[in-house]
């Protein structure tokens, strides 16, 4: 007699407002195959690696008010992405919860740490030197915050991101989509069958 299989830990989510129109998929247990456009080309190569290296299949198309700014298109992707993650962890029975990384890309380093807690929180210590990040359009540095914030207040998870050290923006901004995503892909792993919490629910 075979066990039942578990329950696939996927969601997508829609979120149109005057502002934005978002589609999101994801797939927690995937390959980390991704499909991404929101008119912002970096973040575009952002959520590729957030995807690609989280381990998870993730599918991103928003159409937002880029001509005005980028902060609507970015803060609702976060938004639409956190609520989508949130739902496809579940009751998050079984996975490890807590995880940390540490990721390089060249003279930049980025400390993580993350908690799948139901509790959102935001530690967001990273300088990088302003600049804009070249492209058609440039892409604003501060934004990764917002997008940050708006991802874990929409999933509960708490978050620290520090800078270690770094002087180019893009390695920068991209060792902390990389370390958020290797410590994501840890937390979720499924290696018990209770809740970790001794509430009973996270």
């Amino acid at each position: 007699m075979t066990g039942s299989q578990p329950a696939p830990r996927t969601a997508s989510r829609s979120r149109a407002t005057k502002e934005t129109q978002i589609e999101v998929r994801v797939d927690i247990d995937g390959t980390g195959a991704t499909n991404v456009e929101t008119g912002l080309p970096f973040f575009d190569h952002m959520l590729d690696q957030l995807g690609r290296h989280g381990g998870m299949d993730l599918e991103v198309f928003a159409k937002g008010d880029i001509e005005i700014d980028a902060h609507h298109t970015v803060e609702d992707v976060g938004i639409a992405l956190g609520d989508c993650f949130g739902e496809a962890l579940g009751d998050k029975a079984g996975v490890r919860r807590f995880a940390t990384a540490s990721c390089p890309l060249d003279e930049a380093l980025i400390d993580v740490a993350l908690d799948l807690s139901g509790r959102p929180y935001l530690h967001y210590e990273v300088d990088p030197p302003g600049q804009q990040i070249l492209g058609d359009p440039p892409f604003d540095p501060q934004l990764v915050e917002e997008f940050w914030r708006a991802f874990i207040t929409s999933a509960g998870i708490t978050l620290h991101v520090s800078l270690v050290r770094g002087k180019n923006t893009h390695h920068i901004i991209e060792a902390t989509f990389k370390s958020v995503a290797r410590a994501l892909r840890d937390a979720v792993r499924v290696e018990g069958g209770g809740v970790p919490s001794t509430k009973g629910v996270l």
